[in-house]
């Protein structure tokens, strides 16, 4: 089974730097920066080097003869080459994980908690280099590319309170007798990253897993392994023991085997439809928990009352940062009453935006993540006038300054129709964003609840009993009033819905929890009188 978002592998020989045939020169400003990963991380090169595995606490060179391009979207430059770990690389790190659980599982929780509280004091100190690669390999500007690492920074900072959030419950059933539940780990676990988070979301699983006791296969995307990889380096400078986080990489043959091997009790997946699907329901089959979040069509209504300053900006912001490769991005926004007074702001503002590579000072939205990406974007554009659609402002032939000629640009996009064309049907996941008009807010709500999609909606009003309808008819997993991108922080727990989701258990927060633990029940009785009595009861134990 093929997947649309994992690279097709290919045998390639060893190359140095900037020449393979389809490469283009980093400019100087990103040149320094892969310099310096390549000089002072173990895992990861972006000059044209290897990715490792990281197996039993080692960085491992891949014995593969399978390897996949990295390139750097804003140049097309080869970054790095990424192994197709080998299916005896992959069983190394399920025994690894294995064998490190028997140990970590029964480590204390102080312990545990202790890992996070340095872990989260490292990624404040490698901030810059784990930013640094994110540009470099996912094409996000330097200051998005912080924001990807503090949102995952913030659940290792929550994860510390897991000598709170992880106490069981405990009564007296009956005189002298007991009954308590503890949350106990599930084993060996994986994860499977995409690439437009590549630090957010391995931060999303690897200090849940690691809190709760249970062992982790974390695999990146292959387009952007380089975050993950000082991610893992930084979990062993942290002190956490061999085995119990360990990456591989690859495609298709790599997922399948988390899906199929059974020492693997449970798999975390971010990512899109076909490929969440497929790892739903392998790995279900196989008896594994799976949590997985999939594809969005997320919606943001603007109400005539609307603060309109506020409301254009957050939309403009919404849709088109990261260049619309977010899962949360505001895609659609559905204007009740008159267009006229919301079209020209949108366009004007959007218009405003600066498209350039992520390293260069004021750019505000990068490339997208590869040429198939661009390709499939820019189709999905041109549908829209097939469709009955007008294009307000068209970013398809945006070119690019100097070295970024070759970059997978599309500018910022909007466009105006209905719910029938291709393009409001679809995910697009580029700069894209649809304008729907809707007479009534119940209309507008209707819209929203017919979308198969349930990420996210947004609703701009002053209107506080507007807001209220808003968020009792919708039925979407998380509400934004008044806010673009409505993420919860991981004090409480991603909740989508619908489409958007497989599985009934989300990620970090409480639910993060209870995904990386099952229940073990006790009963326990210790009367006093045992200890003299010599006649045994033969009635029915009733606990009275």
């Amino acid at each position: 089974m093929s997947f649309r978002r994992f690279p097709q592998l290919r045998t390639l020989k060893s190359q140095s730097f900037h020449t393979s045939a389809r490469a283009q020169s980093l400019g100087p400003l990103a040149l320094s920066k892969a310099e310096q990963i390549s000089a002072n991380w173990k895992g990861t090169n972006a000059t044209g080097g290897t990715t490792k595995n990281f197996i039993g606490g080692e960085f491992v060179e891949s014995k593969t003869n399978q390897w996949i391009e990295a390139h750097d979207p804003s140049t097309q430059t080869v970054l790095s080459r990424v192994p197709q770990t080998t299916d005896a690389e992959f069983k190394e790190a399920v025994d690894a994980a294995s064998q490190a659980y028997k140990t970590w599982s029964r480590t204390s929780v102080v312990t545990r908690q202790r890992f996070v509280l340095e872990l989260q004091h490292l990624l404040r100190q490698n901030a810059d280099a784990i930013a640094n690669s994110i540009v470099l390999e996912q094409g996000k500007t330097l200051a998005d590319a912080h924001g990807d690492l503090l949102r995952g920074l913030q659940v290792v900072e929550s994860a510390a309170g897991i000598t709170s959030t992880l106490m069981g419950d405990k009564i007296e059933v009956s005189k002298d007798m007991d009954t308590e539940t503890r949350r106990v780990p599930l084993g060996v676990c994986a994860s499977v990253a995409p690439f437009n988070f590549p630090a957010m979301i391995p931060l999303w699983t690897i200090p849940m897993a690691a809190v709760t006791g249970n062992t982790l296969i974390l695999k990146p995307s292959e387009r952007d392994p380089g975050a993950a990889m000082m991610i893992a380096e930084l979990c062993q400078r942290a002190g956490l023991p061999p085995g119990v986080l360990n990456v591989v990489h690859g495609g298709v043959p790599t997922v399948n085997a988390i899906c199929d091997h059974p020492a693997i009790k449970a798999i975390s997946f971010v990512g899109g439809d076909k490929a969440g699907k497929h790892i739903y329901e392998r790995g279900t089959r196989n008896g594994k928990r799976v949590q997985a979040n999939l594809g969005a069509k997320n919606h943001a209504i603007l109400m005539p009352d609307a603060n309109k300053n506020l409301a254009i900006n957050s939309i403009v912001g919404a849709a088109f940062g990261a260049a619309g490769q977010r899962c949360m991005a505001v895609s659609v926004a559905v204007i009740v009453g008159d267009t006229s007074a919301w079209i020209p702001g949108l366009v004007e503002r959007a218009q405003m935006l600066k498209v350039n590579g992520g390293f260069e000072e004021g750019a505000d939205l990068g490339p997208l993540i590869s040429p198939a990406a661009k390709e499939r974007v820019v189709h999905l554009i041109s549908s829209a006038e097939e469709d009955g659609g007008k294009i307000l402002l068209d970013g398809r032939n945006f070119q690019a300054p100097g070295v970024y000629a070759n970059g997978n640009f599309v500018g910022p996009t909007i466009i105006q129709g209905g719910t029938s064309m291709r393009c409001y049907q679809q995910e697009i996941f580029g700069p894209v964003l649809v304008v729907l008009q809707a007479e009534t807010l119940d209309e507008a709500i209707e819209i929203i609840n017919e979308n198969k999609y349930g990420n996210g909606a947004a609703i701009f009003t002053q209107s506080g009993a507007t807001a209220r309808r808003f968020e009792t008819e919708v039925n979407v997993g998380q509400l934004g009033i008044n806010v673009p991108i409505p993420v919860p922080l991981p004090m409480f727990s991603w909740s989508g819905n619908k489409g958007s989701v497989l599985g009934d258990i989300g990620f970090y927060g409480k639910s993060g929890i209870n995904f990386y633990t099952q229940n073990k029940t006790t009963t326990s009785l210790w009367r006093a009188e045992d200890a003299v009595g010599n006649r045994a009861s033969v009635d029915m134990p009733t606990h009275h």
